[in-house]
């Protein structure tokens, strides 16, 4: 499969917090958790995802392993590097979405935990998979969010009791499950396999670059893997800010962030 990939941060002025890999025969894509309260970590969200990034493509590239054994030990391992440094038993430890997708044999494999979109399209249509639990959560709290411009202080209030919120479920029975510093959150998972000879396109995208059908409403996602497939991520994701720029109060489409970090990986 031929890969392209396209990565910009929501904001010039801070750091990329996504995270992506990508080669004909593996794709690892994070999404580093906003933090908008303390997280005990001296490191911030952005070392956080490279790491725990770069150790799982290691770790998946051995096609003898589990994907989501490798998410586990990948998860493990991040967390040992910042063990003696940092409280990673603080509510608002580092964490990050994530998804990887790897050609073993016949099949496609991907392994999805947190809000990362992986669309596989197949001769029998499109599957589209992601972990969209946080979404259900802290749903009181995200509505008073809605209800306010950004940039105001009662949105940055609300915003901030929404994050306490979501913390409160995070990793938690009934609530979501994301990459943070507990290895076993991996076994909550969404997991599968597609025949290899069934695959058509892929594309994986975090939820700043899923915006235009998630958020806006203004493609499908047939729509999204044509833009992907004749003028590539980086086209996909000028889209997003062109609309995000339309409505800098957020209040049109009603969001979290004017703009988010935005990563698309297509292959073909």
């Amino acid at each position: 499969m031929r890969v392209s990939t396209a990565s910009e941060a929501g904001n010039p002025k801070s750091s990329n917090e996504d995270w992506a890999m990508a080669s004909e025969n593996l794709i690892v894509v994070l999404d580093g958790a906003t933090a908008r309260t303390g997280t005990g970590c001296v490191h911030g969200i952005a070392w956080y995802a490279a790491k725990l990034g770069s150790a799982l493509a290691g770790l998946a590239a051995d096609r003898d392993s589990e994907l989501v054994n490798a998410l586990m030990y990948g998860i493990r391992f991040t967390a040992d590097q910042h063990r003696d440094t940092c409280d990673l038993s603080h509510p608002g430890t580092p964490s990050a979405a994530t998804a990887v997708l790897r050609l073993k044999d016949t099949a496609l494999e991907y392994v999805v935990l947190g809000d990362v979109t992986v669309l596989i399209d197949t001769v029998d249509g499109i599957k589209v998979i992601t972990d969209d639990r946080v979404d259900k959560t802290a749903r009181a709290e995200r509505d008073e969010a809605d209800r306010h411009p950004f940039g105001s202080a009662e949105k940055q209030a609300a915003l901030l009791r929404m994050k306490h919120a979501e913390l409160a479920a995070r990793n938690q029975p009934g609530g979501y499950w994301v990459a943070a510093a507990d290895p076993f959150a991996a076994r909550h998972a969404v997991t599968g396999e597609v025949p290899l000879d069934s695959v058509r396109r892929v594309a994986v995208l975090t939820d700043g670059a899923a915006r235009l059908v998630a958020l806006f409403g203004l493609l499908d996602w047939p729509d999204v893997l044509d833009v992907l497939a004749q003028d590539g991520p980086t086209e996909l994701i000028s889209r997003v800010r062109a609309i995000e720029a339309a409505d800098p109060s957020c209040m049109r489409w009603a969001r979290n962030k004017r703009s988010d970090d935005a990563t698309a990986v297509f292959a073909a």
